[in-house]
């Protein structure tokens, strides 16, 4: 689980506490600058690089860390086993607009609150619940994101990186994470239609793909603590709760993956849910207790802060996935549609030429600014102008790995 360098810089910020517990638990510093690709001639530092570093940690363990620094703070009452099944009816405080008074359990209880927050994940019932209290739907947009993804876990000493986190190679994409206690995993995804690729469930497969990316094939240099574990189905999904300029309810808001949801290999719902938990405390402290103007405000700081992390992975994702078809249909991939896609797939392409644009691509992968926000500096402009004029006419670097011909070969030996 990586918890990337803008969630770092929330939790030093914010709960310090939990940092210290992840430092305590085991968890890994993993330095996304480090090593810096040695195309660059240029290693001076420059001021940004303290911030992109953070820690990283198994699932398992990084919950428990953040669970019982929970369970301990004592303006907080953590119930567990407690099943929610839906929502109580309040008086409402705008016309037509229904209010959310509280939840209603499983077993019957009825627990009353001045505001109920979906923090439950991509999982979220909360469209079903407000429709029985009278709610209209809210907006919402969903297709599954068309990843497969296969992953196994090992344990050792933890590999020295030789190329970016998550890699793009051909057809398929790698990423490997280190975790925490000297343990770290390896994925490869691929899109879910790719079927001569589904044979990667089976590790030797698996294997033999990895072992053949010089990159990537000492990640397998440990001990396998699980067999190739495979992951699909994975929505892309994004909700809002202000529709046609009104709220569809009050007393009520979701966070996070309950609210917006990604392919979960660029690692930031975490960050992400955690900066949209901070909007949700600034529109708290300034709506004075008026319901209605808390979902406003809040929807008002989703939209301008937050929903262009979403928007981003989105359209990375969508050229990203074009690009793997157009590679196993043996055509040449073409320039994505999106406008943001293309100025995001360019600045990841001129990276080798610059190291300050490296950066920068790590700034916004590292989920501390949003690469809108990044593309919109004159600096960054000029950057890629002049980097696009070095790179003219040079070849393209060859491929870290099998290409799609080799990589057939390798998934179809038994």
């Amino acid at each position: 689980h990586n918890f990337m360098p803008g969630l770092r810089q929330v939790l030093e910020a914010e709960l310090p506490d939990v940092q210290d517990a992840l430092g305590r638990a085991g968890a890994c510093r993993f330095d996304l600058l480090n090593p810096l690709p040695p195309v660059f001639t240029d290693r001076a530092p420059r001021p940004i690089d303290d911030k992109l570093w953070t820690l990283t940690a198994r699932r398992p363990v990084g919950e428990w860390v953040f669970a019982d620094v929970a369970q301990r703070e004592p303006r907080v009452t953590v119930r567990r086993g407690v099943a929610v099944a839906g929502f109580l009816a309040g008086t409402s405080a705008a016309a037509g607009v229904p209010h959310v008074a509280g939840v209603r359990t499983s077993d019957g209880e009825e627990i009353r609150a001045d505001l109920v927050i979906d923090a439950t994940g991509r999982q979220s019932r909360s469209p079903q619940w407000l429709a029985s209290i009278g709610a209209r739907r809210p907006y919402e947009e969903q297709e599954d994101c068309g990843f497969t993804y296969y992953t196994r876990f090992f344990s050792g000493t933890i590999p020295q990186r030789r190329a970016s986190a998550l890699m793009p190679i051909g057809s398929i994409s790698l990423l490997t994470l280190p975790g925490d206690n000297d343990t770290w995993s390896v994925t490869i995804f691929t899109a879910t239609g790719d079927q001569p690729l589904k044979t990667l469930r089976h590790d030797d497969q698996w294997t033999r793909v990895i072992r053949a990316c010089p990159l990537h094939a000492h990640w397998l240099d440990g001990r396998p603590d699980t067999p190739v574990l495979a992951m699909s189905g994975i929505a892309d999904r994004y909700r809002r709760f202000v529709v046609d300029g009104a709220p569809i309810v009050t007393g009520f808001v979701a966070v996070a993956d309950a609210w917006a949801c990604t392919n979960p290999s660029a690692g930031r719902g975490l960050t992400v849910g955690f900066l949209h938990a901070l909007r949700l405390r600034e529109a708290l402290r300034v709506s004075g207790g008026d319901p209605l103007a808390l979902v406003e405000d809040f929807d008002r700081r989703t939209e301008a802060e937050i929903t262009p992390w979403y928007r981003a992975q989105i359209a990375v994702d969508r050229a990203r996935f074009s690009e793997m078809g157009a590679i196993r249909e043996g055509r040449e991939p073409t320039p994505p549609d999106n406008e943001l896609a293309r100025r995001i797939v360019s600045l990841m392409s001129l990276i080798p030429a610059d190291p300050d644009l490296f950066r920068a691509a790590l700034e916004y992968i590292g989920t501390i600014t949003p690469v809108q926000q990044i593309l919109e500096r004159p600096e960054v402009a000029q950057r890629m102008a002049a980097a696009r004029e070095a790179m003219k006419g040079k070849p393209r670097p060859p491929l870290p790995g099998p290409n799609r011909e080799q990589l057939l070969q390798l998934v179809a030996q038994t």
